[in-house]
């Protein structure tokens, strides 16, 4: 008789396998709401905002060191979109349109940037996936040509 009184302790299968669930349940939710492929590609658009305005930022102080002359700076006018690297490979396919070519602008913005910053998916030293134009007005404009999640980044000066 004593042992039919006697109370047993842990929990029953059923309460294990709610508290389960709802773990779960709530992972899912955490897991979808956080969308880490979201995030990364915030980031590397981030990256590349940040990597645009330096660019920028150098060529706009090579210009003033050189009184205004874009050519010192290995820029001409043109209505033609550059692709920033320092050989003919694959610019065309990072960045389309007519008139792409790869220039090299490590030794005219060396006093300026440590090392020409590369997209953070697709650069290489070759194609670094930065493009820059010069209009008729002198207005330089660098662009990201690998802008994820349809967003456009570029910056004109």
């Amino acid at each position: 008789m004593r042992k039919l009184l006697k109370l047993q302790k842990g929990f029953t299968l059923i309460e294990l396998l709610v508290v389960i669930a709802i773990i779960a349940i709530l992972a899912v939710v955490v897991f979808v709401a956080l969308d880490p492929a979201t995030r990364f590609a915030d980031a590397r658009n981030s990256r590349r905002w940040n990597d645009v305005n330096n660019l920028l930022t150098a060529v706009h102080e090579c210009i003033v060191d050189n009184d205004g002359d874009l050519t010192l700076c290995g820029l001409a006018t043109s209505t033609a979109e550059t692709q920033i690297g320092d050989d003919n490979l694959g610019c065309n396919t990072l960045c389309p349109g007519s008139g792409v070519d790869c220039i090299d602008l490590d030794t005219q913005l060396a006093a300026y940037l440590a090392s020409i910053p590369q997209d953070p998916s697709d650069g290489t030293a070759g194609t670094t996936g930065y493009s820059i134009t010069v209009d008729a007005n002198n207005i330089v404009t660098l662009a990201s040509c690998s802008a994820e999640n349809g967003e456009t980044i570029q910056v004109s000066r």
